[in-house]
């Protein structure tokens, strides 16, 4: 018998780009690339967002759809001691408040929001890079490792709405972890 839990969460944005931002080197800035924040997005099973970088790109398709924890990005920037971060700047697709991502890791899950349900399966940790330090502050960079976020494998189409909307999740999560950064512990092993 599979277990259900539901989760009220906040689906806070939605971030749609056509191209990468964050390639290069740092220190030649950022490309100039129209981002938007959109009300709402169209999910494509198999594809991911439409109209975004990661769209049908087949490198991509196990994790076309990044989510990522609000909490996150507030606890880095409280531990660095400088003021909340534009969520928009580690562009990651989805920022939800209230959501424990990393235990989905492996696992399907579903997204509710304003009557849609977009069904996702959690594929890996979305690491952050380097460019952290360069967008967010300085040690950025490694204080995101752990809590970058989830990259995920669209299997359902549909539309996210911004918005409340609901965690539908096979394994139980605690939301009061969202920030926690996940730390792989070493082999113990010879």
């Amino acid at each position: 018998m599979t277990h259900e839990f539901r989760y009220d969460v906040e689906i806070l944005h939605l971030l749609v780009s056509p191209a990468h931002a964050y390639f290069g080197r740092a220190r030649d800035g950022a490309a100039d690339v129209a981002t938007t924040d959109a009300e709402t997005v169209e999910v494509v099973a198999g594809k991911g967002i439409v109209g975004d970088r990661f769209f049908g790109k087949a490198a991509h398709m196990d994790a076309a759809v990044t989510l990522f924890a609000i909490e996150s990005l507030e606890a880095i920037a409280a531990g660095l001691g400088v003021a909340p971060f534009d969520p928009l700047l580690p562009r990651r697709n989805v920022v939800l408040r209230g959501a424990e991502l990393v235990p989905l890791i492996g696992h399907g899950f579903v997204l509710e929001s304003a009557g849609s349900a977009v069904a996702f399966h959690g594929g890996r940790h979305a690491h952050p890079c380097a460019w952290m330090d360069r967008v967010l502050a300085p040690g950025a960079h490694k204080a995101m490792r752990g809590r970058g976020g989830l990259r995920c494998r669209p299997v359902g189409s549909g539309t996210l709405h911004r918005g409340p909307a609901v965690l539908v999740s096979p394994v139980e999560l605690d939301p009061a972890r969202a920030a926690h950064a996940s730390v792989l512990q070493p082999s113990r092993l010879p």
